[in-house]
């Protein structure tokens, strides 16, 4: 049984676009812009973004944070957002989710240029996704994460039955355009199954490639699990645990215990896909960077 290592991939990677990016800067000078906007004082939104702006540093990205009050209208929002739009510095913009309930969620993912927009949300880049075009979209960093897994472990989706629990717009309906793309190479069958489903055993049963991302600790067990699948586990879930200092633990949708001596190959949480989704971001940053400078 293989476990898949999202902490050494993401590692590979970062270390590709340090190199890529050092090349880059001894020619013209220049290095990327990230610039990551979090409105009010989410403890757990303010970690995200200090891990995204230690990982910009780590790779040679110039990182800005832009710390905005709780009580921020939203035309001021906006506002920031287009004059980042329109400052050739800066060549990824994120908006740390959640937003306070005052604030339109999608009309902030209007407002990012889909040029700049690294986190694949807008509907332009995820349009371009959808009708497989690939290389003119920037995808979505957990789907894209995961797809980099599988293409670095040399598992081939190519003709598998490949399941996604789960159907948010961030992993699941990304992740399954992804894996039935022509172009990608990805070509496997995809079945998507949700909160609505009857029986989804029966298809996860089914499943050479079964995908977790459904938001329930330990939803996936080993009697759900086809001999010999590749599971990979988006899920990231924190439950109680007294044996630990904080009292409590992060653990995936997948029972890792259980499910790993069925499996073939499964991530671990954490240290699974996880670490690929800032590694991810990273990339969609620096190839925004790159199509800047080419025109």
């Amino acid at each position: 049984m293989l476990i898949i290592d999202g902490k050494k991939i993401s590692e590979d990677i970062k270390h590709e676009l340090k190199l890529t990016l050092s090349e880059i800067h001894a020619q013209t000078g220049q290095s990327p812009g990230l610039t990551v906007i979090i409105v009010g004082e989410n403890p757990a939104s303010q970690i995200y973004v200090r891990n995204k702006a230690k990982a910009c540093t780590e790779v040679g990205i110039r990182s800005t944070v832009i710390e905005l009050p709780e009580n921020i209208s939203q035309d001021e929002l906006l506002a920031r957002i287009h004059a980042l739009n329109q400052d050739p510095s800066v060549h990824g913009i994120l908006v740390q989710q959640p937003l306070p309930k005052h604030i339109d969620e999608f009309a902030v993912t209007l407002a990012i240029s889909p040029d700049k927009d690294v986190d694949g949300f807008h509907p332009e880049n995820v349009g371009r996704l959808v009708l497989g075009r690939l290389e003119e979209c920037f995808v979505s960093c957990t789907p894209y994460g995961v797809l980099e897994l599988l293409r670095r472990y040399q598992i081939d989706p190519a003709g598998k039955h490949c399941v996604v629990l789960g159907r948010s717009n961030i992993v699941g309906k990304p992740m399954a355009n992804l894996m039935l793309q022509k172009l990608a190479g990805m070509n496997a069958t995809v079945t998507v199954c949700h909160s609505a489903s009857h029986d989804i055993a029966s298809f996860t049963r089914q499943a050479d490639i079964l995908i977790a991302a459904i938001g329930k600790a330990h939803f996936v067990t080993a009697d759900m699990v086809k001999p010999n699948a590749v599971v990979i586990d988006v899920g990231i879930n924190r439950i109680a645990d007294v044996s630990t200092k904080s009292g409590s633990r992060i653990v995936g949708d997948v029972d890792f215990e259980s499910v790993s001596k069925v499996a073939s190959a499964i991530t671990p949480v954490p240290g699974g896909v996880g670490p690929m989704t800032i590694a991810m971001l990273l990339s969609n940053t620096v190839k925004s960077f790159q199509q800047h400078l080419a025109r």
